[in-house]
């Protein structure tokens, strides 16, 4: 557990939220579609925003365990990108297709600002650590709506393949599952862990 200082109140960025929410939300259904906020990145962002809003620590807890998670993701795409021409699993496909808009893809950086800012407000307020469960709840239901709700071919939250075997781990339901464990217990564990660790913990 961390020996810093006691957490503070949440701070009065909602503002932030509601202007991010307000630029993003109309970009991105206009050039990615609305089954685009399944993605669990999409999902993320927006609920941190809600966050900031409603000045929920808990939200907060729970975005900050799958942040870093994601984001490291979409870096180590990207960078495989311009360091070997190829993607290493091509969910950033789209920010070399310029069929989608420029201002777009641009917002997709949030990926790498995204962090940082829970990373801001986590050194002021903490870390819930309700926060894991949360998220695995939130990631549950994004893998489900992604193999309910999304084509198949966008594979949204890798609900119908995995990203490095590029198949089905078995039947829909075991291919879910370890998918979801996977996800769940070993990636956002080893935030979980970490957040414990970096910040004052305890629930709301």
């Amino acid at each position: 557990m961390s020996t810093a200082a006691p957490p503070r109140d949440m701070p009065r960025w909602g503002w932030l939220g509601a202007l991010w929410l307000l630029v993003y939300l109309p970009i991105y259904q206009s050039a990615y579609g609305a089954l685009n906020f399944l993605f669990l990145c999409n999902i993320g962002v927006i609920l941190t925003a809600l966050a900031l809003i409603l000045r929920s620590r808990l939200l907060v807890a729970s975005q900050a365990v799958a942040a870093p998670v994601i984001a490291l993701a979409w870096a180590v795409d990207v960078s495989w990108k311009l360091a070997t021409g190829d993607f290493l699993y091509g969910a950033t496909s789209y920010m070399w297709d310029v069929a989608y808009p420029l201002p777009a893809r641009l917002l997709s950086l949030y990926h790498v600002a995204w962090p940082i800012l829970l990373w801001a407000i986590l050194r002021r307020v903490g870390y819930d650590t309700r926060g894991w469960a949360l998220q695995a709840v939130i990631a549950a239901l994004a893998m489900l709506a992604g193999r309910w709700l999304a084509p198949t071919v966008d594979n949204v939250n890798f609900a119908w393949s995995d990203p490095f075997l590029g198949r089905q781990l078995g039947p829909p339901v075991v291919h879910l599952l370890l998918c979801w464990s996977l996800l769940a217990a070993l990636a956002y564990g080893a935030t979980h862990w970490a957040l414990k660790r970096l910040f004052p913990v305890g629930p709301a």
